[in-house]
């Protein structure tokens, strides 16, 4: 039951990535502003669960996992409900920075199954955990999009506002508090100067494309992103209590598979940027299948069903041969179907085919990390482990969002994007993958 309530919070929180998607077309027509600020709905969602993936994990380690995981799930109820009541803007972007503010209940979640089950299970229940960053990512695309053509688009967020009520409410009466880390003080200048380092590198990123690589605002904020990081570092490195322990991170096993999840984020991004356009590009351009954005999203929800399905299989693989050699074999899955999707792309069920071989390389390896980490910190700094994790990851699919993009642009044509652009794409997500499997092979065999 423990395994089942913290995976519907996971579910829950990675939905919010995706929730609006399908009404991004249509955000400047119902918001009254400019596409420009509009676009402020998705960014600021990316930046609030980057920020907050290791800063909440800190937090549950000190002050106890389900109590900060509760507050997360509060989160999430309240940006729904003031994204709900509103038909500005900004508001919506107050509101979709606190839905982001959810993100931190995934790694908060695997540390507390660390904690409260037996040996033999924590392996497939933190798979399973792990999985729904990219299920609810899958899945939330088609199910947002029913919902925003049958009903009012507010509906969407009164939708996700009762299912965190509802999360919340089971983790409160079903998920035991787990133990906390001997008593320190909350780094909090070092989580504030690393909210400003995150920031400034991940809007440059995202930003980068739209503004002009080489305009005086991403040159700016990338140079503040390499003022601000490498100093917060040194300042981890001095501080008693610091927010995230630099040399346990520095540790062979660690850094490594957080290396790793960089290039892994960076792949598995590519199903998630590439099909959906490939799918509902008109067919006169030569390449597109004319899909609805329903038709899109149902044609890759079998990525995230197979994630789902996939996770056992991942942790029955780490119990017989190691998570290093799981990490591997997902890395390489990942790796192939992004090289396939080169050759199947004329025809939707080869996407379908596509999508869910990426599907279970990805779940293979996002239910592998946590155990590479989980294995090699200590018991009191798992969450924390756990989040920049996960922040590592969505750093890669930042990263990918801008490359990608610009890619597509770069060879585009005047009818839209290209089967050029397509291919270069698919062969930039494979190559990172394959680098991500060159870096986890050096993760040392014992760390499993």
């Amino acid at each position: 039951m423990v395994v089942a309530v913290l995976a519907s919070g996971g579910l829950a929180a990675s939905l919010m990535q995706s929730l609006v998607i399908p009404l991004i077309p249509e955000f400047p027509r119902l918001l009254h502003a400019s596409p420009v600020d509009t676009s402020w709905v998705i960014t600021a969602t990316l930046l609030a669960a980057a920020v907050i993936t290791p800063v909440s994990g800190r937090l549950g380690d000190l002050y106890g996992k389900r109590r900060v995981l509760l507050v997360s799930l509060a989160a999430l109820v309240v940006g729904s409900v003031v994204s709900a009541l509103t038909e500005s803007v900004w508001p919506m972007v107050l509101g979709r920075v606190l839905q982001g503010c959810a993100m931190g209940v995934v790694p908060l979640g695997i540390s507390i199954m660390r904690d409260q089950l037996p040996a033999d299970r924590v392996g497939a229940a933190m798979g399973l955990m792990s999985a729904t960053l990219g299920v609810g990512g899958a899945i939330g695309l088609p199910l947002s999009a029913v919902v925003a053509q049958q009903a009012d688009w507010h509906v969407l967020f009164w939708g996700s506002a009762v299912l965190g009520v509802v999360c919340a409410t089971l983790v409160r009466f079903v998920v035991p508090e787990s133990p906390r880390a001997p008593r320190a003080r909350f780094d909090l200048l070092g989580a504030l100067w690393l909210s400003v380092g995150l920031t400034a590198l991940l809007m440059a990123t995202i930003k980068g494309a739209g503004w002009g690589w080489t305009s005086a605002a991403t040159l700016g904020l990338f140079g503040t992103a390499v003022a601000v990081l490498p100093s917060w570092g040194l300042y981890q490195l001095r501080t008693t209590d610091p927010l995230v322990d630099l040399r346990v991170s520095a540790r062979r096993p660690v850094l490594l598979t957080n290396l790793s999840a960089v290039l892994i984020g960076f792949a598995m991004y590519a199903s998630a940027l590439l099909f959906p356009q490939l799918l509902q590009a008109p067919v006169e351009t030569g390449q597109g299948f004319g899909l609805s954005m329903l038709q899109a999203g149902l044609s890759v929800a079998p990525l995230g069903l197979v994630m789902m399905l996939l996770s056992p299989l991942s942790a029955r693989l780490s119990a017989r041969y190691g998570a290093r050699t799981t990490l591997l074999v997902g890395v390489l899955v990942i790796a192939v179907g992004n090289g396939s999707a080169v050759l199947l792309t004329t025809a939707v069920w080869q996407i379908v085919v596509a999508s869910a071989v990426m599907g279970g390389g990805i779940g293979i390896a996002f239910a592998a990390m946590p155990a590479l980490i989980m294995g090699s910190v200590p018991r009191g700094e798992t969450a924390s482990a756990n989040g920049v994790n996960t922040l590592m990851r969505s750093i890669g699919t930042s990263t990918a969002s801008a490359v990608l993009a610009t890619i597509l642009a770069n060879t585009a044509t005047a009818t839209g994007p290209s089967r050029l652009g397509f291919h270069i794409s698919f062969i930039t997500a494979a190559g990172a993958a394959l680098v991500g499997l060159l870096l986890a092979a050096f993760i040392p065999r014992r760390a499993a």
